[in-house]
């Protein structure tokens, strides 16, 4: 089996911190560990980091080696994405690369910004997923019971019960539905047929490149033609390609289209959360906040504030509140973020303003 862990984005919903050159993936958010040193964490012991690829950009690359030297030193393979096109293009780009060496191999994409509780249990599931691919050829996800109609997460239809492995259920797959909006979340909860979908995507280099080339044959054909020019050293002619790609989620541009009949779905239980707002975060964190549920992180005073995160980088500032509940401060050296803690999913508005501002010097 090969990992690629995918950490090529922009995390743009944990802006201010968050940003262009030092996304979310890099940044010490947890307990003073990056999201990604955190991901490679829960893979020690069950996997040779030999087997284990980590795509990102170029230019994050270079601030990469400077914030994580241990990891690049750990054996995990640096895998190079040509540019930046959401994880269609990224999924299709590893494979690809995989592909010459292990076209009919085990390959599980992985998010670096995710956060598991239960080690032990997210790699049941996964050798469930392991062992399926080998067996029938088929597609294997991992998704996760709801706990609420949340409109930022992708969701996936179960039908019967396939099989049982070691207390893992597997079920048949009935579709796939990327972030509805909330009426229609919370009737697909009310099911009890739909699972969030947390993109642990297990199938071959091969299979995966002949989905693509079925259902989104346009980066199919770019991706090869950048492959091409990046083996043989045009590395920017082949940048040039790669951003010309349409920005599109593997499961927009994949998963909403295959035949269910290609896929099986594992049931995950392992305190699974997406790392992909301030909200989550401070729901994550809880367990380090104080009697009135604020998790903060930096020198804060605070007068009936409850239920709120609260950050700051700057060691020469304080950060105080007074009657406020459920809002979100972040503050950094050149920018400071306050929002309702329900709207953090928004922050990426925020920056897409930025941009259409071009104030490029906050990004």
């Amino acid at each position: 089996m090969k990992i690629v862990i995918l950490a090529g984005g922009k995390g743009t919903r944990l802006w201010p911190v968050s940003r262009n050159k030092r996304p979310k993936q890099i940044v010490p958010i947890l307990q003073g560990k990056t999201l990604i040193e955190e991901t490679l964490n829960r893979l020690k012991g069950e996997i040779s980091f030999r087997d284990v690829y980590l795509l990102i950009g170029e230019k994050m690359f270079r601030e990469f080696k400077k914030i994580a030297p241990k990891i690049t030193k750990s054996g995990v393979n640096i895998m190079i994405e040509p540019g930046s096109r959401d994880t269609g293009p990224a999924m299709a780009w590893a494979s690809a690369v995989l592909n010459d060496k292990y076209p009919n191999e085990p390959l599980l994409f992985m998010a670096s910004d995710h956060y598991i509780r239960d080690k032990e249990s997210l790699w049941k599931a996964i050798r469930a997923e392991e062992e399926l691919v080998k067996k029938t050829g088929k597609l294997l996800d991992i998704s996760i019971v709801p706990e609420f109609p949340s409109t930022a997460l992708g969701y996936t239809r179960i039908g019967k019960i396939f099989k049982d492995i070691d207390g893992v259920e597997i079920f048949n797959f009935k579709g796939h539905k990327e972030k509805p909006d909330f009426k229609t979340a919370k009737r697909m909860i009310q099911t009890g047929e739909y699972l969030w979908h947390a993109n642990f995507y297990m199938w071959t280099p091969s299979k995966f490149l002949g989905a693509f080339k079925k259902y989104a044959p346009k980066v199919y054909q770019g991706i090869f033609k950048t492959k091409e020019l990046w083996d043989n050293k045009k590395n920017s002619e082949a940048k040039k390609i790669y951003d010309n790609l349409e920005r599109i989620s593997v499961d927009y541009a994949v998963t909403e289209k295959l035949n269910p009949k290609d896929v099986l779905i594992v049931k995950g239980d392992f305190g699974w959360n997406d790392i992909g707002s301030w909200m989550a975060l401070h729901g994550e964190m809880l367990s380090e906040g104080d009697e009135q549920q604020n998790v903060v992180y930096g020198d804060w005073t605070g007068i009936d504030t409850s239920n709120s995160f609260i950050m700051t980088t700057s060691k020469k500032k304080i950060i105080a509140t007074l009657g406020v509940d459920d809002i979100i401060v972040v503050d950094t050296e050149d920018a400071l973020l306050i929002c309702p803690r329900g709207r953090s999913q928004d922050v990426k508005k925020i920056v897409e303003e930025l941009e259409r501002k071009k104030k490029h010097r906050f990004l």
